[in-house]
């Protein structure tokens, strides 16, 4: 088999298509990668695009991109509802076949490195490439967002692994990383009273005692004039999609509120749906073995 690993960088765009074009282009052009996705979203204001291939391709993709990025978005102007710090704010690698996550690993330190050297950004690593235990999570890593990474980066615990210790002020900060699979999953909720959605996500994150491998943010989506449950779905093997919908929904009954739908983000493993199937329709003996789909590409 092919050694193949994906790698879905986040873009602090999601409204300006000429801009997400340019940067997906960098992605397009590169031989030996293959563009599965991307999709934006106008509220988070947030592109996210989602490719495979061989690892030397694979990072030659990604740093091209990020670079396009530090020239068409510029973060003094950005505002939206998703948490960021930079023009390319975050960039996973994944191991998908004949690839392990140590080599994931050491392919993010090189990005890293090439980014923070060359396009003069402050990169940090983090999740399994983290090189230290308080800078794993994306989240502890991304507080005070852009506006203050300023101050941050002053700070001898933040100091970035790669590049200048001073905020880049166009493209502002990035960081880089090896992780396992992750499933980008918002509920949304038919009420715009957003401090129902931040309490019932306070609930359900990982780090207020909800769900381990989950990650929540309460946000407005107002372009529909509706709030969502923002998620990450670190782990879904461990944490299933079905159990995390089913709490909020119970929760948001608490408050009177109906869940109104849905949403995945990007591209999902087909086991997190399947899951989800097993769990609703109450399968009895199922095995994965007899999924159609998974018996023809065996």
């Amino acid at each position: 088999m092919a050694r193949i690993v994906q790698c879905v960088p986040n873009f602090s765009e999601g409204r300006n298509k000429e801009v997400i074009e340019k940067i997906v282009e960098e992605v397009r052009k590169v031989e030996g990668v293959r563009l599965l996705d991307y999709s934006s979203d106008k509220d988070h204001n947030r592109c996210v695009v989602t490719f495979i291939g061989e690892p030397e391709s694979v990072i030659i993709a990604a740093f091209n991109a990020c670079k396009k990025a530090s020239e068409v978005i510029d973060m003094t102007k950005h505002t939206g509802e998703h948490p960021r710090m930079g023009a390319t704010d975050v960039i996973p690698l994944i191991p998908i076949s004949e690839v392990t996550m140590e080599e994931c690993v050491e392919l993010s330190k090189r990005l890293g490195r090439r980014i923070g050297e060359e396009l003069n950004i402050p990169v940090f690593l983090y999740e399994k490439s983290a090189s230290a235990p308080h800078r794993e999570n994306l989240a502890d890593v991304r507080r005070g967002q852009y506006e203050g990474m300023e101050e941050k980066l002053k700070e001898q615990m933040w100091k970035p692994d790669f590049g200048p210790d001073k905020l880049n002020v166009k493209a502002g900060v990035t960081a880089v990383g090896a992780r396992m699979p992750l499933v980008a999953f918002n509920v949304n909720l038919g009420t715009d009273d957003l401090s129902i959605a931040k309490k019932i996500a306070k609930g359900v994150r990982a780090s207020n005692g909800g769900f381990r491998y989950c990650k929540a943010l309460g946000i407005e989506i107002k372009e529909r004039n509706i709030v969502q449950v923002s998620m990450n779905m670190v782990d879904y093997t461990k944490t299933p999609l079905f159990r995390v919908f089913d709490t909020i929904e119970r929760e948001a009954h608490r408050y009177g509120v109906n869940v109104i739908g849905s949403e995945i983000i990007g591209l999902v493993p087909m086991n997190a749906l399947i899951d989800c199937a097993d769990y609703y329709l109450k399968l009895e003996s199922f095995d994965y073995g007899q999924i159609l789909e998974k018996r023809m590409y065996e």
